[in-house]
């Protein structure tokens, strides 16, 4: 899975940690071969800049280029383009040259310094001197603590020319100010929209639990009432007492249960921990919530986040057929991330009512909402919404 930016997955773990540092390395190490290409292009494309055919041809070769940079970025973790034509190809293969050479120095240092701890080793290992140096002990240890810092100022090395890399090429081949500007209107129109549409969702749920609940059971708590006034025997009296009592606690109980599920008066005073355990006791399957934050989220993130775990386990019992619910709450950085997993059959529409109210209400945060919910599932939906 991918981000909206086409940067490739972050794994947690060291085994993804380590996959990201071997992919990184393979990209800079590219970078150095295609690094002689850029200024080759620009001196062969000089003479077919000054003529208008000949410029077109060398423009479309620029993009090109710049199209199999962009290629080679995905492995130092992606990089946002938008639309760039052959000027701005021309600006980006012109200023990133000097990177690519920075970045040959530093993997041979890289590589030198490899060959040399090998060489120490291997001499130190049998016993013998290295250029002089005989292997006492505080000449071991002196070596191994300068070849530790070495190793330390290259990886520092490398993740700065990583970052240099991805900056150029966002200020050369990324969207402009102008762009990002009107993106961001259209996502705040958008999500404007969609605000509008979820309250006007959520009022015609709320008159249809009203309609279909509560008014049903005053009406009928009614009709006993009148019933008992127009009774006659002190049996059948008690008895439609009795039975309008009970009406009038499950009317109680239906209202209250619609309050709940219009906004929990428990989520302001107890937090969103004891919030969800109250939803896992009402659910109709088990549920598990792994609560791993240690302070409590804003409100606005609080309500989301309490919102998106009901509509998820809601539909796991309602529609999924699910056994159980597994709920994560944890802090990534600055981002509060929800993940809701079921074992259920799966199929779940991010279309559907729920699920795009969901996503509209994550978005007015400017979070992102992802439902994955193969035939047969499991559903697992996640939803980040920044703390910050």
């Amino acid at each position: 899975m991918t981000d909206g930016a086409g940067n490739r997955p972050v794994n947690g773990g060291a085994a993804g940690m380590a996959v990201r540092a071997a992919l990184a390395l393979a990209g800079l190490a590219l970078g150095v071969s295609t690094t002689v290409a850029g200024p080759v292009f620009l001196l062969v494309a000089s003479p077919f800049l000054a003529h208008r055919r000949g410029r077109r041809y060398a423009l479309a070769a620029a993009v090109r280029l710049a199209g199999l940079e962009v290629a080679r970025l995905r492995l130092l973790g992606g990089v946002e383009v938008s639309g760039y034509d052959g000027r701005r190809a021309l600006r980006y293969l012109l200023r990133r040259w000097p990177v690519g050479v920075l970045g040959f120095l530093v993997l041979f240092l890289l590589g030198a310094g490899i060959v040399a701890g090998v060489r120490i080793a291997w001499h130190w290992g049998r016993g013998e001197p290295f250029d002089g140096m005989e292997p006492t002990t505080p000449i071991m240890l002196y070596v191994v603590v300068a070849g530790l810092v070495l190793f330390f100022l290259e990886v520092m090395g490398l993740i700065g020319l990583v970052a240099l890399e991805r900056l150029i090429a966002l200020r050369t081949l990324g969207p402009s100010p102008t762009e990002l500007l009107e993106r961001r209107i259209a996502e705040l129109a958008e999500s404007r929209a969609g605000i509008v549409a979820a309250v006007d969702s959520e009022r015609r749920r709320i008159e249809r639990d009203l309609h279909d609940g509560v008014q049903q059971r005053l009406v009928a708590l009614a009709m006993l009432i009148g019933r008992a006034r127009r009774g006659r025997s002190p049996e059948l009296l008690d008895e439609l007492l009795g039975q309008a009592h009970d009406e009038a606690r499950a009317a109680l109980g239906d209202l209250r249960d619609v309050a709940w599920r219009v906004y929990p008066t428990g989520l302001d005073s107890l937090g969103l921990n004891d919030a969800l355990a109250t939803v896992a006791e009402r659910a109709g399957v088990p549920v598990t919530v792994r609560y791993g934050l240690r302070e409590r989220p804003a409100g606005r993130v609080e309500t989301a986040a309490y919102f998106v775990v009901c509509e998820a386990v809601t539909n796991a019992a309602k529609h999924a057929a699910a056994r159980a619910v597994t709920v994560e709450i944890l802090k990534e950085g600055t981002v509060l991330v929800v993940r809701t997993r079921d074992d259920g059959r799966g199929g779940a529409d991010p279309r559907g009512g729920g699920l795009s109210g969901l996503a509209r209400r994550v978005a007015a945060l400017d979070g992102r909402f992802h439902v994955d919910s193969p035939p047969g599932g499991p559903t697992t939906i996640t939803a980040e919404l920044p703390c910050e």
